[in-house]
């Protein structure tokens, strides 16, 4: 199949057009919008000892490369975390949770989910499907909770998100990128925080960007990298 019917196909399923201003989505550099494509490799971040000038093939980022790669690479960013099917609604089943809505009703980042769970069954929820997750005001764990902020990625390090949490009565907002900044204004304004760090809030959202890919009956590969390390 030929780069440009490739591009076609992704530009109508996930309309750049959604991406939020001044988001780098689309090509990094110029290709040959000719070239035969039989492979595609998808990551969420792509690295220059990733970039070995693969011929026949297309590498689909989530993140903005930092750099214009050699093999033919196209980014869909906040226009996947935006499109309903995307990032969000992807860690919302990854979650078990029903999406009722936008948590950000003016960019549609984000959504808010309705459950009657109760804190035990989510946590473990949690830490059966991501490692590493951290919170701020941790419930009592047979406390009932009913609405849930989800922003997959960079959600914790915006303190207007915690506001706007709050202003839209979330009992716990779950995204990644926690910083001290939002962790100290959602002990002031009693709102609980879980991170699950900005790579895994967005891993379920890579696998399904993968399955849409997988509709053009090509080879199609998830590269999951993980940036950060543990020290062991």
């Amino acid at each position: 199949m030929k780069l440009k019917d490739i591009i076609e196909f992704l530009d109508e399923k996930i309309p750049p057009s959604l991406a939020l201003d001044h988001d780098e989505v689309g090509f990094k550099g110029d290709y040959d919008l000719t070239e035969e494509i039989n492979s595609i490799k998808i990551y969420m971040d792509l690295l220059p000892e990733d970039d070995l000038n693969y011929e026949n093939t297309l590498i689909v980022t989530h993140h903005p490369p930092l750099f214009v790669p050699k093999t033919p690479t196209y980014t869909i960013h906040s226009n996947w975390d935006i499109i309903g099917g995307g990032a969000n609604d992807a860690l919302a089943k990854a979650l078990k949770l029903e999406v009722s809505g936008y948590f950000d009703d003016e960019t549609c980042i984000g959504r808010i989910c309705k459950t009657d769970r109760k804190f035990i069954e989510l946590k473990r929820q949690i830490l059966d499907n991501f490692s590493n997750a951290r919170i701020v005001n941790s419930l009592d764990d047979d406390e009932a909770i009913k609405n849930i902020g989800i922003i997959s990625g960079f959600g914790l390090k915006n303190p207007e998100y915690v506001l706007l949490a709050k202003n839209k009565n979330v009992d716990i907002l779950i995204s990644g990128d926690l910083t001290q900044e939002t962790a100290i204004l959602a002990i002031n304004l009693g709102i609980t925080l879980i991170d699950l760090n900005h790579h895994e809030s967005e891993i379920p959202g890579l696998y399904a960007l993968g399955d849409v890919l997988k509709e053009l009956k090509i080879n199609v590969g998830i590269v999951d990298k993980k940036p950060i390390q543990v020290i062991k």
